[in-house]
């Protein structure tokens, strides 16, 4: 140890983990310290700067709460949350994307073709799609988790005028895998900048801008859990997502429906007297 130098202290570390029970955490820890070591040797890290991002983090932790994580929202714009999501991808499968630092837990039960846009302002947007495993069979009940932002680009965790859990709902496909609900379309929104994550994006010229999504999480006993969100394809910031969540098979398409075109079995049927939109969205589940 007292002949420890910048080209052993890596190997010195490692080998404190060569009896490690659990070889994954010798493998993680062990690979995690070789490139904060390489990437400190690169830079040539000055006191100041290592200052600076323990500062960072710090802050994150300090403003961190049950409503915003702040450490997510740093590995979102570093990209790592999305190389996870696509490592761990299966190309059969509906892609995996983001869960982001504001979804709330505890969604309460929406039925099968149920309706979040409540007294919100804007156009009805009619959602509707099928659970399908991977050779395209259906998935019968599976459970869909949907949550998006308001009108105005808030989440309900952000907004103190917005009820726990608007525009959230939980709902279970039918028998044939099918889901729909009704909901107001969501619009692009800038991730909270006033955090050390929005230092990084200052500190890198890049604007906090993602494109206007919904968030799904699905599960079937059998599957992996799918989390993914959809985007629509005229977003302008489709190809500058902050965040790096979009992925080719995510993108969805409003379709305009001209006035009576409502259709019947859902809770908002007989009170669209007007156009709305429509989004027609399968979901795929890989198995387990």
């Amino acid at each position: 140890m007292r002949d420890l130098t910048p080209e052993t202290i890596t190997q010195v570390f490692r080998g404190y983990f060569d009896d490690a029970s659990d070889p994954r955490a010798r493998e993680v820890l062990g690979a995690l310290a070789q490139h904060l070591h390489a990437f400190v040797l690169e830079t040539r890290l000055t006191h100041d700067e290592w200052r600076k991002g323990l500062e960072l983090l710090g802050w994150a932790g300090r403003i961190t709460t049950p409503e915003r994580n702040e450490f997510v929202l740093f590995s979102d714009v570093l990209g790592v949350s999305s190389l996870v999501d696509m490592i761990h991808s299966t190309p059969a499968g509906t892609s995996s994307s983001v869960l982001g630092p504001f979804h709330v837990t505890g969604a309460p039960a929406l039925a099968n073709g149920g309706d979040l846009k409540g007294q919100f302002a804007g156009e009805v947007v009619l959602v509707r799609g099928q659970v399908r495993d991977a050779s395209g069979r259906p998935v019968p009940r599976a459970a869909v988790n949907i949550w998006q932002t308001a009108p105005n680009g808030l989440y309900s965790s952000q907004d103190p005028d917005q009820d726990t859990y608007s525009f959230h709902g939980l709902l279970t496909a039918d028998d044939d895998g099918h889901y729909a609900f009704t909901t107001v379309r969501p619009v692009p929104y800038q991730v909270p900048t006033d955090g050390p994550a929005g230092e990084l994006l200052r500190a890198s010229g890049r604007h906090a801008w993602r494109p206007s999504h919904l968030h799904f999480i699905v599960t079937a006993d059998g599957f992996r859990t799918l989390v993914t969100e959809v985007f629509p394809d005229d977003d302008p910031y489709l190809d500058e997502d902050t965040v790096f969540g979009v992925r080719r098979d995510l993108v969805m398409r409003y379709v305009p429906q001209p006035a009576g075109s409502f259709p019947g079995g859902l809770a908002l049927s007989g009170q669209v007297d007007g156009g709305y939109s429509s989004v027609d969205f399968d979901l795929i589940l890989t198995a387990e």
